[in-house]
């Protein structure tokens, strides 16, 4: 590459002067005297905060890895946390680990980039808590004030990016040996090889942290290890962290009611700015504005990109544009879900009417849906198939898209594997798994998900939907451009399911009922 200069007829190499990876910092104007070396280094209050107490979720972090050492006896487990991403030249976005670091550890929010964790395999039964591994987090300490990076490391350092937990008080707090990030490479490789032979198999979690998978990929070559044999033990590895998330734990379980329970006062929040958003060329982002602040005051971040479709939006399933205008007599389709600091997340739809009252199709409409939603609850019984809760949902607004004669074929055969006509307006499934990810355990096997038995503990979605698109010559006229849907959060009990997001009115009156009360849409 070279570089020109249109007052000057000289042709420069790009590469002489200053190296192009130092110019991002050339705006800093750092002083890099030895004078204002020491002086940094000096004059800093000791740390006098209390030691960490042991988080409430270690012991329950505990119980999955032992649950997860189980199944992979004799195996190094690698599993990291996932790097920095840029978002814009020098600038990140904040840090959130990958979902498997997260649930084997306990750690939330944005103060691990870079570590990983390690399950070394011991004698069976002589592992943490009786089971076959010993885990170390492998982490990147903090930085002296005595050192530069203190000042100088714009993605590390304290004085950029405030304080972060030292190894000790990471450990105290996690119940894991922890250890400086500088000693994995050794970690992972030492002993690496055929098993045949010898030596040590290394299942990673991939795709995470691309560092670490070059470092392991390098490691298998060196060792002679069949990269192609390898990939199948680490893709079974992403299958069991999965899997090991389908039935969540009490401390599991609390987290997602705080995160459903921030959600409902994002909804509320919602409808206040209702007014102005009718007012505003840009509605919908109105809306997203005021569920994000919620979000961001009530927990870690959104657990996923708001949906504030209006009107016709509401028929693209995942609208996240949000530009669109909010109109008196539309309808509202709001999909969001707040993230708690312990970056489990809640995912829930309601369909608003904007002036706070249905008119007849869109009351019809809403009622099919509703009538589809309260069906998958009933289906969804211990011992019921996940997939029975689909079936019962489309069941039912296949009923209605028949009676309002808007089937092509009789409704048996719509219904039937080789019709499903009706999906034309309700493309896509009606449950999925919910925890750490919004759309969780998705690398868990079929026989385990779709056709997996629905079991205590297990938080999933009922979200059934009908969306007539404004170009949809399918149907009448009256029909075109509505889209609703009504999602609610589910638990499994040994009673049958609980409505976590109950709290969220769901019955048309309801809505209009509660709607009335925190706001006048119409101005009356």
């Amino acid at each position: 590459m070279v570089s020109t200069d249109a007052n000057d007829s000289t042709v420069q190499p790009a590469s002489e002067g200053q190296p192009l990876e130092e110019r991002g910092n050339n705006r800093s104007q750092r002083p890099e005297s030895q004078a204002f070396k020491d002086f940094m280094a000096g004059q800093w209050a000791p740390d006098t905060s209390a030691p960490p107490a042991t988080a409430e979720v270690a012991p329950f972090a505990a119980r999955r890895r032992r649950t997860l050492s189980l199944k992979f006896t004799g195996e190094r487990l690698v599993i990291p946390a996932g790097p920095l991403k840029v978002r814009s030249n020098d600038t990140d976005y904040r840090f959130r680990p990958h979902s498997g670091f997260a649930h084997l550890t306990g750690l939330g929010l944005d103060h691990e980039p870079d570590a990983v964790l390690v399950m070394e395999p011991v004698p069976e039964g002589q592992g943490d808590d009786g089971g076959n591994h010993h885990a170390t987090l492998y982490f990147r300490p903090l930085a002296g004030r005595d050192t530069p990076a203190f000042y100088a490391d714009a993605r590390y350092g304290e004085f950029w990016i405030g304080p972060r937990p030292t190894l000790d008080q990471l450990q105290k707090q996690l119940g894991i040996e922890t250890r400086d990030l500088g000693e994995l490479e050794v970690a992972i490789t030492k002993d690496a090889g055929v098993v045949s032979i010898g030596g040590m198999r290394i299942r990673l979690l991939r795709e995470v942290d691309f560092n670490v998978d070059a470092l392991v990929d390098t490691s298998r070559i060196n060792t002679g290890v069949d990269l192609e044999e390898s990939d199948n033990l680490d893709a079974l590895l992403a299958e069991a962290l999965s899997e090991l998330r389908l039935v969540k734990d009490e401390w599991e379980v609390g987290e997602l009611k705080k995160s459903v329970a921030a959600t409902v006062n994002g909804f509320h929040e919602v409808v206040k700015v209702l007014p102005r958003a009718i007012t505003h060329d840009r509605g919908e982002r109105v809306v997203e504005g005021a569920f994000f602040a919620r979000a961001r005051e009530e927990g870690n971040d959104l657990g996923y990109d708001t949906i504030a479709a209006a009107g016709n939006n509401a028929t693209i399933l995942h609208w996240i544009r949000n530009n669109g205008q909010v109109k008196s007599g539309d309808l509202l389709l709001l999909d969001a879900g707040v993230e708690a600091d312990s970056l489990y997340t809640a995912d829930v739809t309601r369909t608003l009417p904007v002036n706070g009252k249905f008119t007849e199709v869109q009351r019809r409409i809403y009622q099919a849906v509703l009538d589809a939603a309260d069906a998958g609850f009933a289906a969804a019984q211990p011992g019921a198939k996940f997939r029975d809760v689909h079936k019962a949902a489309v069941t039912v607004l296949a009923e209605r898209l028949d009676e309002w004669g808007l089937l092509p074929v009789p409704l048996a055969e719509a219904l039937a594997e080789g019709g499903q006509h009706h999906r034309r307006w309700m493309p896509h499934g009606t449950s999925h798994h919910l925890g750490l990810d919004v759309h969780d355990c998705a690398q868990a096997k079929r026989e385990l998900y779709l056709d997996g038995i629905l079991a205590e503990g297990m938080v999933f979605t009922i979200e059934p939907g009908l969306y007539f698109k404004q170009e949809d010559l399918a149907v009448p006229e009256e029909y075109r451009g509505i889209g609703v849907r009504i999602e609610d959060d589910v638990l499994m009990t040994a009673d049958g399911p609980v409505n976590l997001s109950a709290a969220l009115p769901r019955e048309p009156d309801e809505v209009e009922s509660w709607m009335a009360g925190i706001y006048s849409p119409t101005g009356e």
